[in-house]
C-alpha cells in the first residue's frame, strides 16, 4: 500500500503557525481516495491521540483541544494530507503522525516533531 511520509514539523513560537504535509506516493488512487485520513499526536509520556480526521467524502472531525485552530484537508489528486495549525501553544508540542485507514487496516507515517516554545 505504500508508505506515508510526513514533512513540515519544526520549532515555532507560541501563537505561531505550521503546516504539516503527508504524502502517499506509492498508494494507488483507488485505495487512497476512499481512505479515512487523519493526524495523530503523541506528547512525551502520553498516549497517541487523534487530532483530526477527514473521510473520503470530506467530512472532518477534530479533537476539542484543536477546534477552531487546526484545519485538516486532503488532495486526492496529489495523494496528500495537510494539517494547518494556527494559534499554537506549548501544549501542542508532540510528534505528529499521519494515518490512513481503510478496510480495518491502519497505515502510519514515521512522525514529525512539532515544538512550540519561546
Amino acid at each position: 500500500q505504500g508508505p506515508l511520509v510526513e514533512s513540515g514539523g519544526g520549532l515555532v513560537q507560541p501563537g505561531g503557525s505550521l503546516r504539516l504535509s503527508c504524502a502517499a506516493p506509492r498508494t494507488i488512487t483507488s485505495v487512497f481516495n476512499p481512505s479515512i485520513l487523519g493526524w495523530y499526536r503523541q506528547a512525551p509520556g502520553k498516549e497517541r491521540v487523534l487530532v483530526a480526521s477527514i473521510t473520503g467524502n470530506g467530512i472532518t472531525n477534530y479533537a476539542d483541544s484543536v477546534k477552531g485552530r487546526f484545519t485538516i484537508s486532503r488532495d486526492n489528486a496529489r495523494k496528500r494530507i495537510y494539517l494547518q495549525m494556527d494559534g499554537l501553544t506549548p501544549v501542542d508540542t508532540a510528534v505528529y503522525y499521519c494515518n490512513r485507514f481503510l478496510d480495518g487496516q491502519n497505515y502510519w507515517g514515521q512522525g514529525t516533531q512539532v515544538t512550540v516554545s519561546s
